[in-house]
């Protein structure tokens, strides 16, 4: 199976996972996958590949998925209950540096045969995971912010509470990408890459939150009626 086709499966499991997670255990099933996406995909990240004509990073879709997570908590729940996922999402990534460095002190059996392939990936892990901690927390906090000023400008202009979900979700999820994007590259990958190939990974990262962002609007609308069921 060649990477095109992967990330477009990756994309509609990741992104049903989340209304999966959603419709059989609500909010709580939300908070879950915020989790597990801030914690898996900056081990993904690690991975460098080639698809679409681009030389990206993994992880992207699986980042992209808590601002789905956090769009639909903004629309079925509120901004308090989005925030709280976006705090959940920073606590849970501060425990995994702590825990995933505290497996480099001990010492190694001689039997031992993972220790160098842990060495290879959690030695670059602590700053990957604190860029990607300031800027989940700078980036998440904007969207939703940004989520809540698209919907008030939608509602008192128009009237209608409901109507402009794909502007106040694509508005917001966008631009939080753009910021996401520039500040993470940077920051997490500066002195490890030069400078052509970290505007490289830039655009084509943000490219991929472009396609991700739009990709996931139906979803929202989903989760919307999704949410009308668990009421009823």
């Amino acid at each position: 199976m060649n990477n095109e086709l992967l990330l477009i499966v990756s994309l509609i499991v990741i992104y049903g996972g989340v209304l999966l997670a959603y419709r059989f255990f609500g909010k709580t099933g939300l908070y879950c996958w915020t989790v597990f996406a801030t914690i898996t995909a900056n081990i993904e990240v690690l991975l460098m590949v080639k698809a679409f004509g681009m030389e990206q990073t993994l992880g992207n879709i699986l980042f992209a998925s808590t601002f789905l997570v956090t769009d639909i908590l903004s629309e079925t729940a509120g901004k308090k209950e989005a925030a709280k996922a976006v705090n959940i999402g920073i606590v849970s990534s501060a425990f995994f540096i702590l825990l995933s460095q505290s497996w480099l002190l001990y010492t190694p059996s001689k039997e031992d045969w993972a220790r160098p392939a842990f060495e290879t990936i959690f030695s670059n892990t602590p700053r990957l995971l604190l860029a990607s901690l300031l800027v989940y927390a700078v980036s998440q906090r904007f969207d939703v912010w940004a989520y809540h000023k698209w919907w008030e400008f939608t509602k008192n202009r128009f009237g209608d509470s409901k109507r402009f979900l794909w502007l106040r979700n694509n508005g917001s999820t966008l631009v939080s990408q753009m910021l996401n994007t520039v500040l993470y590259t940077f920051g997490a990958f500066w002195g490890m890459y030069e400078m052509p190939m970290l505007i490289s990974i830039c655009l084509s990262s943000y490219a991929i939150f472009i396609v991700t962002s739009l990709l996931d609007t139906p979803f929202v609308y989903l989760a919307r009626r999704i949410a009308g069921q668990i009421e009823n």
